[in-house]
């Protein structure tokens, strides 16, 4: 990403033309109370303030514990200030940084003690913050002190809410505390809340739709004050150190007019692994922001792998088959010169429409919409193939076994079922692909009839039971 703050960017009145203010709202209750940890994540200061103050004070005010792990001190901010060292801007930023916190903490406190609901309780939560000492601009080489530090924070806590820089920032130090973030997110079945900063800036809403995803907080008066306050504590970054060259400002007003808004935006993973629960929400925001989100159409790693599964198929022809995660139908459009009848199914309504248009002349193929297991389709019924390509992992253990248990009760005697999953880590979901085929040779006892196993990915193919004679 080329970007910088001297560039004009993308102005906040574009963003409103666009809607940003009718944003849906964060469904309820993600927002943390009492009982609850938020833990928010910042790469310099002044990231927390910008991104998700409003967040932080609403969280206190409810009665949640909130933690604030700062990466760095933001010492590179101004490499050509002439009156200000490094050493300097690394007292100075983490100065306004504790006058940012305590900006917020004095708000929360008053305001619980005023307010007269019974679920704000008698006191605002307690507000603490770490500093992680990491370099300024070399987070991504500190990844391990940050999950640490994650961990630290959230090992023994089931209720707890992560919040970080979004992971496509743009700035590469937000975007590595927003993979930690996510990371820690999954290893603690945490909700994950990412704040886009210098996206606001070089991003076009009429050309990017990621936002459109996205979800709303809303900010009360007391909520909106408490972050201008905080805001306002970063005065080496929202006024010129100086009037000298290499001094100047560098979040703009204008630049500034992005977190001026009543609402905090922030795109939303539900706790993980998700498994189907959220599989709709996940991948239909996939989807619109990059159509083709896996290369199925121009890799000659997937053409290849689509020709081997076709290849491994032991039948010549099925009758009637079923695909589970068609995706964009890339590979549904050659299993069906293979089938009579074909029913492919997937999630995300936002791929269907592209498989639609794809498989708009292919009529042995009904594509559906549906969240499986629950979702299982009427028409799956005396089955001669499942192919189970690249999706398993996206299900927990107990859906994948649901899912089988499916699969066993309509698969013909003598049909396939052809498994095919990529062999590295898959960050963000329960399984892995190894484990996506034990469960299934486990869970079925069934034999083994095609196997082709390479660095990247597995597949296999498993008969059920011919009957008896």
């Amino acid at each position: 990403m080329s970007f910088s703050h001297v560039d004009a960017g993308t102005t906040e009145g574009d963003w409103q033309a666009a809607g940003i203010e009718r944003l849906p709202v964060l469904e309820a209750g993600v927002v943390p109370g009492r009982g609850w940890r938020l833990v928010v994540a910042a790469a310099h200061p002044d990231d927390e303030s910008l991104g998700a103050a409003g967040l932080i004070h609403s969280a206190l005010v409810r009665g949640a514990d909130v933690t604030v792990l700062l990466c760095t001190a933001g010492e590179a901010s101004h490499p050509e200030s002439p009156t200000y060292s490094a050493a300097d801007l690394r007292r100075l930023r983490l100065a306004e940084f504790r006058a940012a916190m305590q900006a917020l903490e004095t708000s929360a406190q008053a305001q619980a003690r005023a307010a007269a609901e019974p679920d704000h309780g008698a006191s605002a939560g307690r507000l603490e913050w770490t500093f992680l000492g990491i370099p300024d601009g070399k987070v991504s080489q500190h990844t391990d002190t940050l999950d640490a530090a994650f961990a630290k924070t959230l090992d023994g806590h089931a209720h707890a809410l992560v919040a970080a820089p979004y992971r496509q920032d743009g700035h590469p130090d937000h975007e590595a505390v927003g993979h930690a973030a996510a990371r820690s997110a999954t290893a603690h079945r945490a909700d994950l809340l990412e704040f886009p900063i210098w996206y606001w800036h070089w991003a076009d809403p009429d050309v990017d739709p990621r936002w459109a995803d996205w979800r709303a907080v809303q900010l009360s008066a007391q909520d909106a004050a408490a972050k201008r306050l905080a805001m306002a504590a970063h005065v080496s970054q929202t006024r010129p150190l100086s009037p000298a060259a290499g001094d100047e400002v560098l979040l703009s007003e204008t630049f500034q007019e992005h977190f001026d808004r009543g609402i905090e935006v922030f795109e939303w993973t539900p706790a993980g692994p998700a498994g189907s629960e959220h599989a709709e929400h996940i991948f239909d925001r996939l989807y619109r922001s990059d159509p083709d989100p896996w290369n199925y159409l121009s890799s000659w790693y997937e053409r290849r792998k689509r020709a081997v599964t076709l290849a491994a198929l032991p039948a010549e022809r099925y009758g009637n088959a079923l695909e589970v995660g068609c995706s964009i139908g890339v590979l549904t459009a050659e299993l069906a010169g293979r089938c009579d009848r074909l029913t492919a199914v997937d999630a995300s309504g936002v791929a269907l429409e592209q498989a639609r248009r794809r498989l708009a002349d292919v009529n042995n193929v009904e594509l559906v919409q549906a969240q499986l297991p629950a979702g299982w389709p009427t028409s799956a019924d005396s089955l001669d193939l499942v192919a189970i390509s690249e999706i398993g992992y996206f299900l927990t253990g107990r859906e994948l076994r649901e899912l089988l248990r499916k699969v066993q009760e309509t698969l013909n005697p003598g049909g396939h079922l052809l498994l095919c999953h990529w062999l590295h880590p898959i960050d963000g979901w329960e399984l892995d692909g190894e484990q996506v085929h034990a469960i299934a040779k486990e869970a079925t006892g069934w034999d083994v009839v095609a196997l082709h196993r390479e660095r990247d990915f597995l597949l296999e193919v498993l008969q059920a039971p011919e009957r008896p004679e």
